[in-house]
């Protein structure tokens, strides 16, 4: 897939998080052909299984994060706002 997001891994500030995200929307836009979740649906499906699963992930790529204690609610109330924000 051909993407203009390199990595998430230099996101630490809030600003970076919004970049990101604007990032990806401008992937989604230049590259929708090559998205598997084209729609809302099918995309908040994906996220609630990648999220289920990121602690296998973690521990089959040896990663020292631990994901029970990442700020979820902070990635909930971004999405929550989302959804009445203009």
């Amino acid at each position: 897939m051909d993407t203009s997001i390199d990595s998430t891994n230099n996101i630490k500030s809030r600003q970076e998080f919004v970049d990101f995200l604007n990032e990806l929307l401008a992937d989604y836009k230049a590259n929708k052909k090559y998205w598997e979740n084209k729609d809302l649906e099918s995309f908040l499906e994906a996220m609630a299984a990648y999220t289920e699963d990121s602690g296998a992930h973690l521990k089959h790529t040896n990663e020292n994060a631990n994901v029970d204690e990442t700020s979820w609610k902070a990635f909930a109330d971004i999405f929550m706002g989302a959804r009445i924000y203009e």
